[in-house]
C-alpha cells in the first residue's frame, strides 16, 4: 500500500483560498472510499483543538465535497484514545491543521495521538496538512513556536526537528518567509523545499512525486558554489 501525503504550504480554509487542492484531495479521498461515502478526519492540535477550525474544514469538505468531516480532539480531554482510535480506522484521509508546530508534535507525543498517526499512514490512509501539518513530516522545519497557548505572540522564526519521516529542511509560506529562510540556507550551505500559500506537495513512499498549484508554487532550493538556485517542482499541476 503507497504511504501517501500531501503537504499545503498555506492558504485560508475559512475562506476557501485552497479550495482547488482540496478539490484534488477530495478526489483521493473518494476514489480510496469507493462506494462508500468518504469520512475525513480533522487534526487541529497545532491550533489548540479550535472548533471553528474544523467548523470550515466540514463546510469546505462536507458542503463542497460531501465527504463526512469529523475531528479528533486531545488538548482538553474532551475524548478517549480509543474513541479517537476508532475514528482513525474510519478515515479515507486526515487533515491536520496549522498552528504552533513545536506544541503539537510534543502532544501527540504525550498523548499517542502520533501512534494513530503513523498507523493510518502505514496502512495507506491519505495524509495532508497545512502549514504546521505539511512541515511536520520532514527531518527540519522553518516555523515558530507560541509562547503560550493561545496568545497572539509567538518566538522568532528557527529551525526545528520535525518527524523525520520525509529528509530534509522545508518551510511553509515560502512567499513571505523566503529572505529569512534563504539567508539560513546560505549559511549552512543546505538544499531545501519552499512551499507558497496555495501551493502544495504531493509525496508517496517518501519521495515527492508532483507538486499543486492552485496560484502558489513549490520549489527545490539547491545550493550550489555559493547561491540558491531556485526550480518549481516538477510535474507541476495547476489547479
Amino acid at each position: 500500500m503507497d504511504k501517501t501525503l500531501i503537504c499545503i504550504g498555506g492558504g485560508e480554509l475559512r475562506t476557501k483560498e485552497t479550495l482547488k487542492i482540496d478539490g484534488y484531495i477530495a478526489q483521493k479521498a473518494k476514489q480510496r472510499a469507493g462506494e462508500r461515502r468518504a469520512y475525513g478526519l480533522f487534526v487541529p492540535t497545532a491550533s489548540h483543538d479550535s472548533m471553528p477550525y474544523f467548523n470550515s474544514f466540514r463546510k469546505t469538505y462536507t458542503s463542497v465535497f460531501d465527504i463526512k468531516a469529523d475531528v479528533a480532539l486531545t488538548v482538553y480531554g474532551e475524548m478517549s484514545r480509543e474513541k479517537i482510535a476508532e475514528k482513525f480506522q474510519k478515515a479515507d484521509f486526515v487533515y491536520v491543521g496549522g498552528g504552533d508546530t513545536v506544541f503539537m508534535l510534543e502532544h501527540w507525543k504525550q498523548t499517542g495521538l502520533l501512534e494513530l498517526i503513523r498507523d493510518a499512514y502505514e496502512r495507506g490512509v491519505l495524509i495532508c496538512g497545512l502549514s504546521a501539518g505539511a512541515i511536520c513530516w520532514f527531518e527540519r522545519m522553518y516555523t515558530d513556536s507560541w509562547k503560550e497557548p493561545g496568545e497572539g505572540t509567538a518566538e522568532e522564526y528557527s529551525v526545528y526537528g520535525g518527524l523525520n519521516w520525509i529528509k530534509g529542511i522545508i518551510s511553509p509560506h515560502y512567499n513571505l518567509r523566503a529572505l529569512d529562510f534563504d539567508k539560513i540556507l546560505l549559511y549552512n550551505k543546505q538544499d531545501a523545499v519552499g512551499l507558497q500559500d496555495n501551493s502544495a506537495i504531493e509525496i508517496i513512499n517518501g519521495e515527492i512525486v508532483r507538486s499543486l498549484s492552485a496560484g502558489g508554487n513549490a520549489y527545490h532550493i539547491r545550493y550550489r558554489e555559493g547561491a540558491l538556485h531556485k526550480e518549481v517542482i516538477q510535474p507541476q499541476v495547476v489547479l
